[in-house]
């Protein structure tokens, strides 16, 4: 008989969600495919990319080494509930410097920016550096991304420019405010109605025959 789980009570940002799930399921499978959280992203399942980063009693961490069962009870943050002044800053820093690229890293870079700025308002390169060490990002090289979230705070107009300035001017990214708001809709983040689910049986054995029975 299929384990249909225990239980599980989850703080989501304020919100609490009761889901039925095996305590030592994924975090990151049970925000994305129970709750729909998908800016939760699934880069490498193993804490290496950071992608999935969200926050756990407000301190960053890798949703995908994290089973459900160790949070229940306790406050999950993740990029698309939170609606606070730091993040609302944060967003406009990133696409005022154009720190959102692919976007496939952006939640995981945020996150970990929120839990810094909440504790350090103003930081320095290096306090940024190391509060998103845990992050990768094969866009940007950094440098945007830790200008942003130092310049988090700052008024930022963002908008085109006027018609006949626009060049050499930077021009906002018009995918940027999904990618910044954890909304943006990736591969991996529809499914189809009715789609079907394929899963790949490997063999136990290096070499082996067949016979008939």
């Amino acid at each position: 008989m299929k384990d249909l789980g225990t239980p599980i009570r989850l703080s989501i940002s304020g919100t609490d969600y009761d889901v039925q799930s095996v305590p030592g399921r994924r975090l990151s499978e049970v925000l994305r495919e129970e709750l729909g959280l998908r800016s939760v992203k699934i880069g490498c399942d193993a804490g290496d990319c950071g992608a999935c980063t969200v926050l756990i009693d407000g301190e960053q961490h890798c949703a995908c080494l994290t089973p459900v069962g160790q949070v229940s009870g306790r406050t999950v943050e993740t990029l698309e509930t939170l609606d606070d002044k730091t993040t609302q800053d944060l967003k406009s820093a990133f696409l005022h410097h154009g720190a959102a690229q692919c976007g496939i890293c952006t939640p995981g870079v945020m996150m970990a920016a929120v839990e810094l700025l909440r504790d350090v308002p103003s930081p320095s390169k290096s306090q940024v550096e190391d509060a998103l060490a845990g992050v990768l990002c094969r866009c940007t090289g950094y440098t945007r991304i830790v200008a942003a979230v130092m310049d988090c705070g700052s008024t930022h107009l963002v908008a085109a420019p006027d018609a006949g300035d626009a060049v050499g001017a930077p021009i906002p990214r018009l995918d940027g405010r999904p990618k910044v708001d954890g909304t943006e809709v990736f591969g991996a983040d529809y499914v189809p109605p009715g789609a079907q689910l394929v899963r790949a049986v490997r063999s136990p054995l290096f070499h082996a025959g067949f016979t008939l029975g």
